[in-house]
């Protein structure tokens, strides 16, 4: 699996952050329980993701829910299918031009 190929969806996921996280303060932003979460930009995707290249600015100090989400892992695979299948009922529903 390479994220190249599948839109880096964990890159648009909500990440809440957790104690011992250390994440730079332009990244960080509050959710609607005001707990500490990743912001995000315009687009949906998490702040801290260069999205031409899709590599995360932040690597080295990335939250730790970021650290165990493995590329071709079990959530990297539920989540990757859970977007196709929304990609592709969008495009079902979607009127053809």
């Amino acid at each position: 699996m390479d994220c190249r190929r599948c839109d880096a969806v964990c890159c648009r996921l909500p990440v809440l952050l957790q104690p011992g996280d250390h994440v730079p303060g332009q990244f960080l932003s509050r959710d609607t329980h005001g707990r500490a979460v990743m912001a995000r930009n315009e687009e949906g995707w998490c702040a801290a993701i260069a999205p031409y290249h899709l590599r995360c600015t932040i690597y080295s100090q990335r939250p730790a829910i970021c650290r165990q989400f493995s590329m071709g892992g079990d959530d990297c695979r539920r989540e990757r299918q859970d977007y196709l299948r929304q990609a592709d009922a969008w495009a079902l529903s979607s009127p053809s031009t």
